[in-house]
Order: structure tokens, then sequence, then C-alpha cells
């Protein structure tokens, strides 16, 4: 039996994308994000020019900290997400941030490459 931990304030990794950032860091072989998202933000404008992708292909699985976020998936389906929502978002959308507020996600499945070329 083991145990392990690390705080957030000293990610293994950082990474910022136009108006976004997230945190990583590796614990028990779990990868976690810690995804802030300001105002203005939108992966086709953030995010898009530095994976090249057609929409993010990310598979997220999280937790909304703070804030509220809209999207659509390739196939035309809109969703939304609020502070104290779970959600399951497969590859495949555009996100963006609505309102005035951060968006802050805990991200459980996307960490590891997320936000790489």
């Amino acid at each position: 039996m083991g145990f392990s931990k690390k705080s957030m304030s000293k990610p293994d990794e950082k990474r910022s994308f136009g108006r976004g950032g997230l945190k990583v860091a590796e614990v028990g072989g779990y990868t976690f994000g810690l995804g802030t998202f300001k105002p203005g933000w939108k992966w086709s404008k953030d995010v898009k020019p530095i994976v090249g992708t057609k929409s993010c292909q990310a598979h997220h699985v999280g937790y909304v900290l703070s804030g509220k976020m809209q999207g659509v998936t390739d196939d035309g389906q809109k969703w939304s997400v609020k502070a104290g929502d779970l959600m399951d978002l497969e590859p495949g959308h555009d996100a963006w941030v609505v309102g005035k507020e951060n968006v802050v996600i805990i991200d459980i499945t996307a960490a590891a490459t997320y936000g790489k070329k």
C-alpha cells in the first residue's frame, strides 16, 4: 500500500493557449488537468492554431468548478456546462467561455495531451 500526492500550485507542467491555460500533474499513474479559461476564450481561436485540427479531438471527462462554457459538436449538437456540472465530451467539438467569469475545469482524461501540437 502507498500514498502519493501533488499540489496544483506546483504542477508537473503548465501550458498556455491564448486566454487559457492548463496545469498538469500526474499522481498515482493518473494525469489530472486544471484548466482555466478566461472570458473571450474560444477553442477555435486559442487552441486550434496550436494543434492544427479542424475541431478539438480531445475526450474530456471532468468537473466544472466555476463559470459557464458552451459549445457545439462536429455534428451540430449544442451543449453547455456550468459550475457544479460533471461532463463527458467526446472528440469533435468547439467550445467557448460564456459571460465574464473564468471557467475552471478539472479534466481527468485529456490533460496528458490537450493543447499540445
